[in-house]
C-alpha cells in the first residue's frame, strides 16, 4: 500500500478538508498549532525559573526532576490541544493518538527489527570487541566456567543498576522519548493530517517542530559549555539534522502503523546506540555490514510497516488513519 493521502482519522473524515466543512481542521490553524505545541515544549522547561521564580535547584539531580515534571505538564498540555481542535469524539482520542493495545507485538518488533538494520556497522563493531574480549580472556588462562559466567552475570546486572539510578539515562531512554511522541507525533500528526496535508508533507513538516525543540540546546551548548559560537552552531547543526532524519522516520512509523508505540521504540533504540558506526580503522567488514544493513533497510522499508500488519482488516476500522478498510478495498 503506498503512502497515498490519509483517508480518515477513525473514519470521521471523508472529504472535507476546513473547517467550514463539517469542522475539519484548516490547514493555518494546524500548522500554528503545532508550532506552538513545539515552542510550548521548550518553554514550560524554563518555566519554574522564570515565571514561577522558584529557586535553583539543590543538586543536578533535582534540577532533571524539575525539567522531567515539566516536560510530563507540556505533553499533558498538547495532547489536551489536540484533542480541542481536532473533530474526534472522546472515545476515539486514544486511537488518534495512536495508544493501542491490538497488534502491539508487530508494533514493537517489526519496527525494532527495522530500526537495528541501520545499526548493522555498530553492532557488528560490538560483536567484534565483545570477541576480543574473549580472546583476552582466553589468552590470560581463563575459561568458560560457572564462575565466569556468575562474574558475566553480575557485571551486566551491575550495568543495569547504575543505569536505572542514572537520571540521564531516564532523560534519554523514558521521559525524552515519551513525552516528545507524546507531543510531536500523537498530538501533530492527527492535526496536520485533518487539515489536508499530504502524508509526505507531514513527514516532512512534523521534523522541522521537532528540530525547533532542540534549538534551546545552541544557548547551553554556548553559555555552559563555553564553546565558540561556531563550535556550537556546528554541534547544534549535526544534532538538528539527525532530528530531522530521525524525526521523518518516527513520522512515516506513526502514520503507517497507527501505534506510537512503534515510533516510541524506535526513539528509545537509537538513543540507546547513539549515531550509527559507519566504518572502523583497524576492520573494514564493519563498513560493508554498514552498508548491506542500510540497504536491508530500505528494502524492507515498506513492506515491514505495511498497515494491514498492524490493523485488523474490517470494513467498520476504526484506526485513525482508516488503513483497515483502505486495505481491504
Amino acid at each position: 500500500m503506498s503512502l497515498s493521502p490519509t483517508p480518515s482519522i477513525g473514519l470521521l473524515l471523508q472529504q472535507p478538508l476546513t473547517m467550514e466543512q463539517n469542522g475539519v481542521v484548516s490547514k493555518p490553524v494546524a500548522v500554528i498549532a503545532s508550532i506552538s505545541m513545539a515552542l510550548l515544549y521548550v518553554a514550560v522547561l524554563y518555566a519554574p525559573t522564570l515565571l514561577l521564580r522558584l529557586p535553583p535547584p539543590p543538586s543536578f539531580t533535582n534540577y532533571m526532576i524539575r525539567r522531567f515534571l515539566c516536560a510530563v505538564v507540556s505533553s499533558i498540555l498538547s495532547l489536551f490541544i489536540s484533542a480541542l481542535i481536532l473533530p474526534v469524539q472522546t472515545k476515539e482520542l486514544f486511537r488518534v493518538y495512536g495508544i493501542r493495545v491490538d497488534h502491539i507485538w508487530q508494533a514493537v518488533v517489526f519496527p525494532l527489527s527495522l530500526t537495528s538494520l541501520v545499526y548493522a556497522g555498530s553492532l557488528f563493531n560490538k560483536s567484534l570487541l565483545l570477541l576480543d574480549s574473549w580472546r583476552e580472556h582466553r589468552s590470560s588462562g581463563g575459561s568458560l566456567s560457572f564462575a565466569s559466567c556468575k562474574y558475566v552475570s553480575q557485571r551486566f546486572l551491575a550495568w543495569l543498576s547504575a543505569i536505572s539510578s542514572n537520571v540521564l539515562a531516564w532523560r534519554n531512554y523514558v521521559v525524552a522519548p515519551i513525552t516528545e511522541e507524546l507531543v510531536f507525533r500523537a498530538s501533530m500528526i492527527p492535526l496536520l493530517l485533518c487539515g489536508g496535508f499530504r502524508t509526505y508533507s507531514v513527514i516532512l513538516l512534523c521534523p522541522i517542530f521537532f528540530s525547533l525543540a532542540h534549538l534551546n540546546h545552541f544557548m547551553e551548548i554556548y553559555t555552559k559549555q563555553n564553546y565558540r559560537i561556531k563550535k556550537a552552531l556546528m554541534i547544534i547543526g549535526l544534532q538538528l539534522g539527525y532530528t530531522v532524519i530521525f524525526g521523518s522516520y518516527a513520522s512515516f512509523l506513526f502514520i503507517r502503523t497507527g501505534h506510537l508505540i512503534s515510533p516510541l521504540v524506535a526513539h528509545i533504540y537509537c538513543n540507546f546506540m547513539g549515531l550509527p558506526v559507519l566504518f572502523a580503522r583497524r576492520n573494514g567488514i564493519v563498513c560493508i555490514a554498514f552498508i548491506m544493513g542500510f540497504l536491508g533497510f530500505l528494502w524492507l522499508l515498506f513492506p515491514m510497516t505495511e498497515p494491514h500488519l498492524y490493523n485488523d482488516r474490517i470494513d467498520n476500522c476504526s484506526c485513525w488513519q482508516g488503513h483497515c478498510s483502505a486495505a481491504k478495498e
